[in-house]
């Protein structure tokens, strides 16, 4: 009786997985992906980077890379020596952000990566054949990268994401591949993944990937332009830019609807990166984009939360012509969504907004909202300050921040945390007023959302 034990629980998860997806309402759509790409891919459990257990100004204190000059890795992008085409690879893929822990060893993994379902722990991916990828084949690790199985045909979880991997190219693959079998090999044993039941039970995945995945890789688009073609390819493939700035359905997939219309993760919001006027990218120009990514600030906003690391690691040190070209594909997103019109604030919590702003705020970023350029992010305007969901602001307020340092712009301005100084209706007020003053528009915050923000992310 005992032998039926793990099929009974397989069927009975099953069951529920299934359950969970009917009661759940999906509804299949293809993603607005390039015309011509091969497959409309599915989606990825969201991936928050870094992870709430390692603070965030631990990346403005790194300091610009060592190696670094920018941009530092260019030259790799267009090697015919497989290794160095793979080293720049990584660089485009983040690999480093998931796969080493802090204070660890280069992609031994290990890292604990929160989702919604619970805790997962990332690969060793170095050539150390016990923990990690030793004894893998370069079949193995395509097979991984394209279909999301392991090798010994173990499926992965989609929080390593190969809904966006699949659609890289076997060549620039095969140079990744080439470049990790390179790097030090460390004996690392990842911790157990803190996952409940059922969603521990890896053969379950392969009923969400028949719900949500289709591999395949990217074909370029004959009517567009080659420029346009390589910012697609880098987006949806190594880029992965989806695995954050898209909505997630309560399964953890792609609403591909809304792709790129941004999404808040680990208490960080990845912000709406269509042509949206309001939230989204509309008034920044290519020239905006390209100036961001390689320095982590322009004259319209800083990095904050996890795109810091994502700046620090992977954009800074990419070629002047692949961020043109992520550049030309954003810019070609049409507006996402509807434009909303919100209520307007309650008069009282903007005078009271004003009022402190005035003391508090001015100085740095202006009576007007207007900021110094580059130093300190304007308000007026600010798709960040406007988004619908003001996580991240009001976690900059009381937190503070610091710019990620750059090659291109190693200094670090910051600002200061003010969670010690400013009660909770009191930041609800500053946040309602920079949202809703100088032709900003967004809707009104709430005393209890920075209570519940404050409890999770500041000491008492």
């Amino acid at each position: 009786m005992s032998s039926r034990g793990p099929t009974i629980a397989l069927c009975v998860a099953a069951a529920g997985f299934v359950a969970a997806c009917a009661t759940g309402n999906y509804q299949r759509v293809n993603p607005p992906v390039p015309e011509g790409s091969a497959s409309a891919g599915g989606g990825a459990i969201r991936l928050p980077q870094p992870n709430a257990d390692y603070p965030l100004d631990s990346v403005a204190a790194w300091g610009p890379p060592e190696d670094a000059s920018a941009p530092p890795d260019a030259a790799g992008q267009l090697s015919t020596e497989p290794v160095a085409r793979g080293r720049y690879l990584a660089r485009l893929g983040d690999c480093a952000a998931c796969h080493t822990d802090p204070g660890g060893q280069p992609f031994a993994g290990a890292r604990p990566i929160r989702t919604p379902f619970g805790i997962i722990y990332s690969a060793n991916i170095t050539p150390e054949p016990k923990s990690g990828i030793g004894n893998w084949t370069e079949a193995d690790f395509y097979r991984a990268m394209h279909r999301g199985v392991a090798h010994g045909g173990k499926n992965l979880y989609p929080v390593f994401p190969y809904t966006y991997f699949t659609r890289m190219s076997r060549s620039d693959v095969d140079a990744l591949w080439a470049y990790l079998r390179t790097v030090s090999p460390v004996y690392q044993v990842k911790p157990a993944n803190k996952l409940p039941f059922p969603l521990n039970i890896r053969p379950l995945m392969a009923l969400w990937n028949a719900l949500y995945f289709r591999p395949g890789e990217f074909r370029p688009n004959p009517n567009m332009s080659e420029q346009w073609n390589r910012g697609a390819y880098l987006v949806w493939g190594p880029g992965h830019c989806g695995g954050c700035h898209t909505p997630k359905n309560f399964l953890g997939a792609d609403r591909n609807r809304r792709a790129f219309q941004g999404y808040t993760l680990d208490d960080w919001t990845a912000l709406d990166l269509t042509g949206n006027g309001r939230s989204g990218l509309a008034s920044w120009d290519k020239g905006d984009i390209v100036e961001y990514l390689r320095s982590g600030r322009n004259a319209r906003t800083a990095a904050s939360g996890g795109m810091q690391e994502v700046i620090y690691d992977s954009t800074s040190r990419m070629s002047d012509s692949d961020l043109a070209a992520i550049a030309t594909y954003l810019k070609a997103l049409p507006p996402g969504g509807r434009t909303r019109a919100f209520n307007p604030p309650d008069q009282a919590a903007m005078l009271s907004g004003q009022a402190i702003y005035e003391d508090n705020c001015s100085e740095c970023h202006g009576f007007d909202g207007e900021g110094e350029p580059r130093h300190f992010p304007p308000l007026a305007g600010n798709s960040s300050v406007q988004a619908r969901d003001p996580t991240t602001i009001l976690r900059i307020i009381l937190e503070g921040s610091r710019s990620v340092p750059t090659p291109a712009k190693p200094s670090a301005p910051a600002m200061p945390a003010f969670a010690w100084r400013l009660k909770d209706s009191q930041i609800a007020a500053i946040a309602t007023y920079v949202r809703n003053s100088w032709g900003n528009s967004a809707p009104e915050v709430s005393p209890s959302k920075v209570s519940k923000l404050r409890s999770r992310h500041v000491s008492q």
